[in-house]
C-alpha cells in the first residue's frame, strides 16, 4: 500500500477529489492532510473523511525538520500538493526525490512563479488575451512551478469567461485528471490521459 500525504491551504476540493478518488483503492491511500492554515476548509475534509491531519506554521517547516518525523510517523511515501501556497523546503525535496507533485491552474510554463495562484492565474490568463488554458501537473523542485512537467489538459477560454467562469472550468479539469495523474505515477504507469 503507498501511502500519500496531500499538502493544501484552502477549502480543499482537489483534495477531496483526491480522497475520493482512492477511497476504495487497494493500492493507494490518503495517510496524512498537511495544511498551512489551521481553519482551512481542507481540514473538515480530512476530517470527514477519518483521515489524521498535521498543521504546519512556518516556525516548523522552515526552522525545523519536524515536518519528516510527522510524515514517517504515518508512513508517506509520496505528496501531492493540492492548493498549498508555501514554499516546500529543501530538506523535504531532498528525502522525497521525484516523489512531489503539483497541479497548477494555467499552461505552464506561462502564468506560473512565486504568487500565482488562484483567481490570482485565472485573471492573467484573461489579461494575456489567451485563447486556451488548462492544469498542469509538475514534479516539484526548488523553483516556483518549474519542475518537470508530467501532465497538462486543455481548456478554451471564450470571449465571454471571466476569472469565476473560467475557474469552474480549469476546476472541473483539476477533479478530473489529477487524480487519475497521480494514480498512474503511483503504479508507475505511463500517464496518457
Amino acid at each position: 500500500m503507498i501511502h500519500l500525504a496531500i499538502f493544501a491551504s484552502g477549502k480543499g476540493t482537489n483534495a477531496e477529489a483526491i480522497i475520493n478518488y482512492f477511497r476504495n483503492s487497494r493500492d493507494v491511500a490518503v495517510g496524512l492532510v498537511v495544511s498551512s492554515h489551521p481553519d482551512a476548509g481542507v481540514i473538515e475534509v480530512a476530517k470527514k473523511n477519518r483521515i489524521p491531519v498535521a498543521v504546519v506554521t512556518k516556525e516548523n517547516l522552515y526552522d525545523s525538520q519536524e515536518l519528516l518525523e510527522v510524515l514517517s510517523r504515518h508512513e508517506i511515501s509520496f505528496i501531492v500538493l493540492a492548493g498549498f501556497l508555501w514554499y516546500v523546503p529543501a530538506y523535504v525535496l531532498e528525502n522525497y526525490p521525484n516523489r512531489i507533485i503539483n497541479i497548477h491552474p494555467a499552461l505552464l510554463p506561462r502564468h506560473g512563479g512565486k504568487g500565482m495562484y488562484g483567481r490570482k492565474v485565472h485573471e492573467a490568463v484573461l489579461n494575456a488575451k489567451e485563447t486556451e488554458t488548462g492544469i498542469t501537473v509538475h514534479y516539484v523542485n526548488e523553483r516556483y512551478d518549474e519542475g518537470e512537467i508530467i501532465f497538462q489538459k486543455k481548456c478554451s477560454v471564450e470571449p465571454d469567461d471571466d476569472a469565476t467562469t473560467l475557474e469552474a472550468k480549469v476546476q472541473r479539469l483539476e477533479h478530473e485528471y489529477y487524480p487519475k495523474v497521480i494514480e498512474k505515477i503511483l503504479l508507475q504507469e505511463p500517464v496518457r490521459l
